[in-house]
């Protein structure tokens, strides 16, 4: 069984009481401490954030124009080309 990682880092945040209220009797109707409510509340909320950035779905149609797209020729771009073939402003002298 993997260790459990030590909670060393804090986090503090400002509310009102009446948020502070509601945040208590939703961890109470949980059977939580408010902290592990909040915690696993936020972390819950990120990591739904998140995932709307690594995923996508598509319908049959969109998918397919999607996949033409990534195997199609790449398009010769004068912009793109004349970028990459400067020098860097970083490797000036």
């Amino acid at each position: 069984m993997p260790a459990t990682p030590t909670r060393n880092q804090k986090l503090d945040l400002r509310i009102t009481p009446q948020a502070k209220s509601y945040l208590q009797a939703a961890a109470q109707a949980a059977h939580r401490s408010v902290s592990e409510f909040v915690l696993e509340s936020a972390l819950a909320k990120a990591e739904e954030t998140l995932a709307e950035r690594r995923a996508f779905a598509l319908n049959a149609e969109t998918w397919e124009a999607f996949s033409k797209a990534l195997d199609a020729e790449p398009r010769d771009l004068p912009v793109i080309r004349r970028l990459f073939e400067a020098q860097s402003p970083f490797e000036r002298s």
